[in-house]
């Protein structure tokens, strides 16, 4: 299914400001090497109508069956395998196992999936030709199994370099016009390219064969809503649009540098001091060491008597953290125009560490992001939940998202399935929706992948979804460590069995 835009989009004239404000039977797992009879009303009525040619089972879903989650459950997503669709994005990797995992995490009581869209591969060959094919399947098939779907625009690279059996790289076209003009792409102070994400200094100006990268951007976002409309809202309740490398409100790298060299970056830096009347100010950056996974104020560049102090200090983070947020508002505003009236929860995501986060306090970093985030009515997306030492910023974030009425929804940042992650999870996901502290919650499991389905980390999975979803589908304890003799419903045996073996 190839989708080509109808035109090419206008192209309004550069502008910038340099002072923007922006009781059923249980059963043993393992038993007969998973010989289970499937029982047919826990969650949903899924009854086998057929076999397709390569033995794989559908099952169509009887609405209205499933449990509803209680009032105060918090409602657990599970992010798929980066690379669940091909390179094409035409067909689904995997397809016999994608189904038996979904039917394992429906069982599971988990409520949907999070489906990374990647513009590397649905854009793939050429400009404004989209192929979508694999991403429909992926939907069709969480609508089999009762599952939602959280569509994420991803707008980033994946992996760390083609010899990555993950890589996904921008797409082809985009990375022609980078060759042709490396400044398109972040650089450090010594000339080093960051290649994961195009520079906000070109975010409104024509680069990609007349379009500008936002308008790049919406007209993706525009067709991905065309394509998808019947879903959206009953299949498809959420969108997470991509702001930034990782798919984060940030700039690329966590440490020491700052990316601002890059052609249009060091013109609007230059624009900015000479409209305040400093000229040198201009063509360069702070000078000290910046280490951004530390306290900002324990930087040589933070001492006392050091730049952070000084009239140069106050200058530059306000226009560097500005030319961010002006970034990110251009995105939430094309997305809230597109999305507008579809029913589907808009999302964002912000970083637990990252550059504009360190200037001054954690929460005056975050509330600016969250005033905008709140004026699009999006929802604030973060990971880090799963970690002890962060535990104090998610309380910042918590705090100014309470201030601005904005929804969470949590991510870990390891992949560590133990049983003092998935507690340290629950605590600050508990944290959040308890006594209405954040109007809504929710939490996304990153990600799925066959570690999931090892025996042991499913128990602890399964017992830590039904903490999150106070949903009564199981009807054994299956608390943390519950070890090989913990039992579970035959349904979710059976998937489970299922799944550990389509892999």
């Amino acid at each position: 299914m190839a989708i080509a835009s109808p035109s090419a989009p206008s192209f309004s004239t550069f502008s910038f400001s340099c002072t923007s404000r922006a009781g059923s039977n249980q059963i043993r797992l393992f038993p007969k090497r998973f010989g289970l009879k499937p029982s047919h009303r826990v969650m949903t009525r899924l009854d086998v109508i057929n076999a397709a040619s390569d033995g794989e089972l559908k099952y169509d879903l009887h609405h209205g069956q499933r449990n509803r989650r209680r009032k105060g459950a918090l409602p657990v997503y599970v992010t798929l395998p980066a690379d669940a669709v091909g390179p094409t994005a035409q067909t689904v990797r995997r397809r016999k196992a994608l189904a038996q995992s979904f039917r394992a995490l429906a069982a599971a009581g988990v409520e949907g999936v999070v489906m990374e869209v990647w513009w590397g591969l649905v854009e793939r060959e050429f400009p404004r030709i989209y192929l979508w094919e694999g991403y429909l399947e992926i939907v069709l098939m969480a609508r089999r199994f009762g599952l939602k779907v959280r569509a994420v625009m991803a707008f980033h690279q994946f992996g760390s370099g083609p010899d990555d059996p993950f890589w996904i790289p921008l797409p082809s076209w985009v990375l022609k016009e980078i060759e042709k003009d490396p400044n398109v792409t972040y650089s450090y102070r010594f000339g080093e390219r960051n290649m994961e994400y195009l520079s906000l200094g070109y975010d409104i100006l024509p680069i990609l064969h007349g379009r500008s990268p936002i308008q790049a951007y919406t007209d993706f976002m525009r067709n991905f809503r065309d394509t998808f409309r019947s879903f959206l809202g009953s299949i498809i309740t959420g969108i997470q649009v991509g702001l930034g490398p990782g798919g984060e409100l940030r700039y690329p790298s966590f440490l020491g540098e700052f990316h601002f060299y890059d052609k249009y970056m060091l013109a609007y830096l230059n624009a900015c001091a000479q409209d305040i009347g400093v000229r040198e100010w201009s063509n360069h950056g702070p000078i000290g060491d910046i280490n951004f996974t530390q306290n900002p104020e324990k930087s040589e560049f933070s001492e006392t008597e050091g730049p952070w102090k000084s009239p140069y200090g106050e200058f530059f983070p306000k226009w560097y953290s500005e030319m961010l947020l002006l970034h990110g508002e251009r995105i939430c505003r094309a997305a809230e125009t597109i999305f507008r009236g579809n029913e589907v929860n808009i999302s964002g995501k912000v970083a637990a560490v990252s550059e504009l986060l360190t200037y001054g306090s954690i929460r005056d970093g975050l509330l600016p992001i969250a005033r905008m985030f709140g004026k699009y009515d999006f929802t604030i997306s973060c990971s880090c939940f799963d970690l002890q030492y962060a535990e104090d910023f998610l309380k910042q974030l918590m705090f100014v998202a309470n201030i601005c009425d904005v929804p969470l929804e949590g991510e870990n940042s390891s992949i560590n399935l133990n049983d003092e992650s998935f507690k340290q999870v629950i605590k600050m996901s508990k944290l959040c929706s308890d006594g209405g502290v954040i109007r809504s919650f929710s939490y996304n499991f990153v990600r799925m992948d066959r570690n999931l389905f090892e025996y042991r980390n499913w128990v602890r999975f399964t017992g830590f979804v039904r903490q999150m979803s106070v949903v009564n589908i199981f009807r054994s304890k299956l608390g943390f460590g519950g070890g090989c003799e913990s039992t579970l419903s035959s349904t979710a045996a059976a998937a489970f069995g299922g799944a550990v073996l389509a892999y």
